[in-house]
Order: structure tokens, then C-alpha cells, then sequence
């Protein structure tokens, strides 16, 4: 193996060897080219390392309103925060901040990632307000624009609120699919034991299998509570 390698390596640069040789003779031929191409490949380079620079510093800025605005939902109520930071008299007060800013960051970074995760918890507060249709909208954005992981995350709660609708078609196309395309945020045994739980009303011992089978799967232990739960929510034979 070392062989075939140092083999590879000599081979490597040898070539590298031609290709410097090649390069100087036509350099030497094309002096003003160069100068001229060297400007204008000097100019891209500087270009893009702006733009980069560009990206990474606004991506960092989005992060940091993003973090800004979810820390908000774990301010303390009614008592100044022991770290110094923000407080509210009231939940009300700290729901409509809360929902204000998240609001901000949907409207200021639409279409960044961190729009769409903006827009992932505040259609979750949206849903708790009891505002099933503005969340489902909201959710319906993410699940078709965001990245895969918190795609996957809006169409698990998409599919919850369809299961919840009577609308159990829907909400097992979405949950087939996550089982067919799990993400880092939405394993296919999580996916597996969503569907389980919506297919289980009417058809509980396809359910049951299902559920069985991640019980038994010895690399499942974090997730058989949440199965054996399930389980037991079934219609009983």
C-alpha cells in the first residue's frame, strides 16, 4: 500500500513538475496577458473574499438577532432577571414582545435560515394562541422552504395539526415522507411513532407492529418510553 502510494505521489508530482514548466514557457511568451489576466484574476479573488466576508458577517448578524429574539421567551416574569437582562411585569407583556420581535426577524431576514426558524416558533405561539389556519400557514412556509431540519420539524407539527383536523390522509403523506427522508432533527423513528399515533385510532395493529418493533430495536432506548406510550394509547383487543 505505502508503495502504490509514494507511486501516486512521484506520478502527482511530476506532473505538477510539467504543468510549472508549461506554465513559466507561457508566461514568458504572453508577459502582457499575464500582467493583464493577473489584475483581473487578483480583482475576482478580492471579490469574492469580500463577498464571503460579506455572507458570514450577515449570517452572523441574523444569528445573533435570532438568539436575541429567543432569548426573550426565557425571560422571567414579574422579577428582574438575576443575569441583568430583559424582565417583563406581566406573561402578556413578554408574549407580545416575544411575538413582536420574532415577528422582526421574519420580516427583516425573509428567506435566511434564521427567518424561517423565526417563523418556525412564532407558527408554534400562533397555534397556542389558538390560531390553527395563521399557524398552518406559517408552519406550510417553513416545510417548503426552509432547509430539511426545521422543514422536518414544521411538517411533524403540520402533521400533528392535520391528525388533529381529521385529516388523516394529510397527515400521513407528510409523515411518510419524513419517515423516507428523517433529518438530524426528525429521526425516522421519530417520524415512525408520530404516524403510528395517527394511524393507530383506525388501524391499531399495524400501529402496534410498528411501535413492537422499535420496543424490540436495542439502539431505540432513548425513544421506547415515548413508544411504549403510544402503545398504551391504542384501542385495547
Amino acid at each position: 500500500m505505502a508503495s502504490h502510494l509514494t507511486r501516486k505521489a512521484l506520478l502527482k508530482q511530476d506532473k505538477f513538475a510539467v504543468e510549472v514548466e508549461h506554465t513559466v514557457d507561457f508566461f514568458a511568451a504572453h508577459r502582457q496577458q499575464s500582467i493583464l489576466y493577473g489584475g483581473i484574476a487578483l480583482a475576482v479573488i478580492l471579490i469574492a473574499g469580500g463577498v464571503f466576508y460579506f455572507r458570514s458577517s450577515q449570517h452572523a448578524v441574523r444569528q445573533q438577532v435570532l438568539g436575541e429574539a429567543l432569548a426573550l421567551a426565557n425571560a422571567p416574569v414579574g422579577a428582574a432577571a438575576p443575569t441583568g437582562g430583559p424582565s417583563f411585569p406581566t406573561e402578556a407583556a413578554k408574549n407580545d414582545a416575544v411575538t413582536k420581535t420574532l415577528n422582526k426577524v421574519v420580516s427583516d431576514y425573509s428567506g435566511s435560515e434564521e427567518g424561517y426558524v423565526a417563523e418556525y416558533y412564532l407558527a408554534g405561539r400562533t397555534f397556542d394562541a389558538g390560531k390553527t389556519d395563521d399557524a398552518r400557514k406559517k408552519y406550510e412556509d417553513v416545510a417548503y422552504h426552509a432547509s430539511a431540519n426545521y422543514a422536518s420539524l414544521a411538517k411533524l407539527a403540520l402533521a400533528e395539526i392535520d391528525a388533529g383536523d381529521n385529516r388523516g390522509s394529510e397527515a400521513e403523506t407528510l409523515l411518510k415522507d419524513l419517515m423516507d427522508h428523517p433529518t438530524d432533527l426528525v429521526s425516522k423513528t421519530e417520524a415512525t411513532i408520530a404516524y403510528a399515533k395517527v394511524i393507530g385510532p383506525t388501524r391499531p395493529d399495524e400501529a402496534r407492529k410498528m411501535l413492537n418493533e422499535i420496543m424490540t430495536d436495542k439502539d431505540q432506548t432513548n425513544l421506547r418510553p415515548i413508544a411504549l406510550a403510544a402503545l398504551n394509547d391504542l384501542p385495547q383487543k
